[in-house]
């Protein structure tokens, strides 16, 4: 019986569920034959060539085929389905941290529901239910905050008590529950047999599938996939899909020009078991037990149970290739966690006979989410893999986002947090690689609280002025492979303590923050922002002015010296990337973008720019160190440093010098700091970072001067609406929807990306509202912390989501920002969002299930804080804040 599980692939089903393929391949010898002939050949040429015929390949093909894209040609190396999705558990659940991971997996489960309807091949779809356990508070908190996301997606979710565990699953043992989360929508298939399914379906809309054809190489001319290299021949095509799994990252490197997919492989295991003596029944929930580690699943009256153990194995470091994923070797010790796990949660288990034990490779990416998305160096070689584990769960609606992605340019969703390009070379070394997913497989079921770290894979990449900080207790975080500072813990505090606090509630680093924040108001400090995206772009004429216009949305034909914050718009007027451009000269151009736009902007400015010798830009980001002064006695700190007059007549906001700070010469100083404080950028080439940091600190000691770090930058850009890309702004957000008209060049008569999108909202209005909440009935002290992603209620109905939130040491109060947006009553239909409707609503933000009163504020508000601020330090922007 194992041996048919493991040999799912059907043929006779799918032979006979699909004539024309029949035809296609003449007569097929037995499964077990290798040396398999071809008797219909390759075509020369197709419009795309998919690489893996797994659940991933297959479902690209039928989301492309169904598009209307008929000239496909789909490639798998042995045959359909054979790789790590014939291994797969088959569980389809969405309950997921992620809502764009959510709404993924509850796509899937709807298209699994009617596939086999659709193409008559029996995919063994169970709505089965699923239910996840809480050992602890801390998770059912967890549990609770998913609930929260998935009751307002209209997906029906409950928590419920140990008694109704025990209801719904009869043999679990709920001695040391406190609760759980039941999902009854979700559900079980047989995987490989979807993948037949979706190979049928595209089939027959004209896909052309070819088993046991390797693809060597892409074939890349001028930066643009051209063909690809088989061991069959060569077949010319225009897009290239990359959806071969754990192979994903060496067909990457294969060709001349190299794409990187940093992934890894694991081995994974699971156990099945024969039947019960009471066979269990078809449809009894998954069990998730994540405080266990493990997952269980009915399997054909038995049990399958797999985890994800503390100590993983990864496996193929130094690449191999194998064409099917025979299974590896059974290892009962490895194992024995798990087992114990799944004894303990199902203790009538202990007399039950095991079949065996499945071993299979998974592969895990860096950060635990999947790789979409086309590759930043080559265009048209797009790429779907790094599942991490959860690939029939994603299948489905990966597939589709990548079909739309080809199509139409881009998705129907914001997949920013999926997209290949927040990677870049530096994810792909193969050690770093090996030794981050050991780490990753183990925290796919650890409990994780808000801003915890990898800790491995770390000083990967450091500002100079690392060590100095470091030595003054920083605590540190990572960002695109940077380190960056929290804060900073002071002397005689419980280091210990500290690092290893993690809770739902007010964090141990409260007053250390709040004293940094005091010093920014009140004093002045130095927060080092070196990781920030830096590029130059000049020409020998106005090649630069000009094309940097039609790119961004603000005019940059400033005199020298301005410095302008502006938009980076897609056609649809949403925000690729938010940042501030110093006019440095009359042909050149210094532009700062947040830390993880490196690969995506640079990308994005390569593509767009015209090809012209006279025209350059240039990474700069690793040249020059970045420090933030910041506070009212930034201005005594620097004009002492530098014997320049720095007052606001001499050097206005918004402005860009170089000067001398110290010995030190050639040093870009602007006057903005991402968070509304009054301040100073210092933009310092990297050899003169340390003697500059020292006559800053030196200097400083009289102004009551100290480090701080970006929790402090996080509450400070927040109290003051500072919107920051990546977390409020994304690629579907546009300025006219965050209050940030006067920062777009409509009234100039000049042509730029995403111009028709704004005149029209202009005109017509806006669909949602960027929105600022401060709670009032919340007890700092007592009750769960907001963080992101937490529901928004108006009326007592869902409006939207919060995308970020901070303590604000100034209100005493938690400040949220998110969207608002108005949902008819009745049709569910999408209405405009008029000043009116965001002032005369009740608000409330829903925190894991309990809701807090909230009142709302637009962008820009009149102010919140006793004394007024200058009208230009409203327009100073907080984008980088994080």
């Amino acid at each position: 019986a194992a041996g048919m599980f493991l040999r799912l692939l059907s043929d006779v089903r799918w032979q006979a569920a699909n004539p024309k393929w029949r035809r296609m391949t003449g007569s097929r010898r037995s499964t077990s034959s290798t040396a398999e002939p071809h008797p219909v050949a390759l075509p020369e040429q197709a419009q795309v060539v998919i690489c893996g015929g797994g659940i991933m390949g297959t479902s690209v093909a039928y989301h492309l085929s169904k598009m209307g894209w008929k000239d496909i040609v789909l490639l798998e190396q042995g045959r359909l389905a054979a790789g790590t999705t014939r291994f797969s558990a088959g569980i389809v659940s969405a309950a997921r941290h992620m809502s764009l991971e959510l709404k993924m997996a509850d796509y899937s489960n709807k298209l699994y529901q009617q596939l086999e309807q659709e193409t008559g091949v029996s995919t063994g779809y169970v709505k089965t239910g699923s239910i996840s356990l809480a050992q602890t508070q801390d998770r059912l908190i967890s549990l609770k905050r998913i609930a929260s996301s998935l009751n307002v997606m209209g997906i029906p979710c409950e928590i419920i008590t140990p008694k109704q565990v025990a209801q719904l699953h009869p043999l679990i043992n709920i001695h040391d529950l406190v609760g759980a989360m039941y999902v009854p929508e979700d559900a079980l298939v047989s995987p490989a047999n979807v993948s037949l399914a979706l190979a049928t379906a595209a089939s027959r809309n004209g896909v052309q599938i070819h088993e046991r054809t390797s693809v060597s190489h892409v074939a890349v001319q001028n930066g643009h996939v051209t063909g690809v290299e088989t061991d069959r021949g060569q077949i010319r095509c225009q897009y290239f899909v990359n959806c071969a799994g754990q192979w994903a990252y060496e067909l990457g490197h294969s060709g001349k020009e190299p794409v990187n997919i940093p992934l890894h492989a694991c081995e994974h295991f699971y156990l099945l078991t024969h039947p019960l003596k009471e066979p269990l029944s078809s449809n009894l929930p998954t069990v998730v037990d994540p405080d266990g580690r493990i997952y269980i699943r009915n399997w054909q009256g038995g049990i399958l149970s797999g985890g994800f153990e503390k100590n993983p194995k990864p496996l193929f470091t130094e690449g191999r290739n194998q064409l099917e994923i025979h299974n590896l070797q059974e290892d009962w010790d490895h194992f024995e966690p798990l087992l114990s796990a799944l004894l303990r949660r199902m203790p009538d288990l202990e007399a039950l006979q095991i079949m065996q034990l499945v071993n299979c490779p998974e592969s895990f990416t860096p950060d635990m989410r999947c790789i979409m998305g086309e590759s930043p160096t080559v265009r048209g070689y797009f790429v779907l893999a790094g599942m991490n584990s959860a690939g029939i769960s994603y299948g489905g609606g990966a597939g589709k986002y990548l079909a739309e992605w080809m199509v139409n340019g881009y998705p129907s969703e914001n997949v920013w947090p999926l997209d290949l390009k927040r990677f870049g070379a530096l994810q792909s070394s193969r050690t770093f690689l090996r030794h981050r997913v050991m780490e990753v497989m183990p925290l796919m079921y650890d409990l994780k609280v808000p801003r915890w770290d990898f800790q491995t894979g770390r000083q990967l990449r450091t500002s100079p002025l690392y060590d100095r900080l470091d030595a003054q207790g920083a605590r540190w975080m990572e960002k695109h492979g940077f380190e960056r500072v929290k804060y900073f813990v002071p002397p005689g505090k419980d280091l210990l303590d500290l690092d290893q606090s993690k809770t739902f509630y007010k964090p141990d680093w409260f007053d250390i923050v709040g004293s940094e924040v005091k010093c920014c108001k009140e004093a002045v400090c130095v927060i080092d922002m070196s990781s920030f995206t830096k590029f130059e772009i000049s020409s020998t004429g106005d090649q630069a002015l000009e094309s940097l216009q039609y790119l961004f949305s603000n005019d940059l034909d400033v005199p020298v010296g301005h410095v302008v914050h502006t938009g980076m718009l897609n056609e649809k007027g949403g925000y690729e990337n938010d940042c501030s451009i110093a006019r440095l000269s009359k042909r050149s151009f210094f532009m700062i973008s947040p830390t993880d736009q490196q690969v995506h902007c640079w990308a994005w400015l390569k593509n767009r720019l015209p090809d012209d010798s006279n025209l350059t830009m240039e990474d700069v980001t690793w040249k020059y160190t970045a420090l933030n002064l910041i506070g009212p006695r930034a201005v005594d700190v620097l004009s002492e440093l530098s014997y320049a007059p720095i007052t606001p007549d001499h050097f206005p906001s918004l402005f860009c010098k170089e000067m001398s700070v110290g010995y030190a010469n050639g040093i870009r100083v602007m006057s903005i700091t991402h968070t509304g404080e009054p301040g100073f950028m210092l933009y310092i080439p990297i050899e003169y970072a340390l003697h500059v940091y020292n006559e800053v600190m030196n200097m400083g000691q009289k102004y009551g001067i100290r480090n701080a770090g970006y929790y402090a930058l996080r509450s400070l850009r927040i109290e003051k609406f500072f919107a920051f890309w990546g977390q409020d702004l994304d690629a579907f957000t546009t300025p006219m929807e965050c209050g940030r008209e006067f920062q777009v060049k409509l009234e100039k008569g000049m042509e730029f990306i995403g111009q028709e999108a704004l005149l029209e909202q202009k005109q017509n209005g806006v669909y949602k509202r960027f929105t600022m909440f401060i709670l009032e009935d919340h007890d700092t002290d007592m009750d769960l912390w907001p963080w992101w992603g937490e529901p928004i209620f108006r009326n007592g109905r869902y409006v939207g989501k919060t995308t970020s939130s901070a303590y604000s040491y100034t209100l005493e109060r938690h400040v949220c920002l998110g969207f608002v947006q108005h949902f008819d009553e009745k049709t569910g239909e999408e209405l405009v969002v008029t000043t009116d409707f965001v002032n005369q609503g009740e608000y409330e933000i829903d925190i894991a299930g309990q809701r807090f009163q909230a009142k709302a504020k637009l962008y820009p508000f009149s102010s919140l804080f006793t004394h007024r601020r200058r009208k230009d330090e409203m327009e100073l922007s907080g984008y980088q804040g994080e």
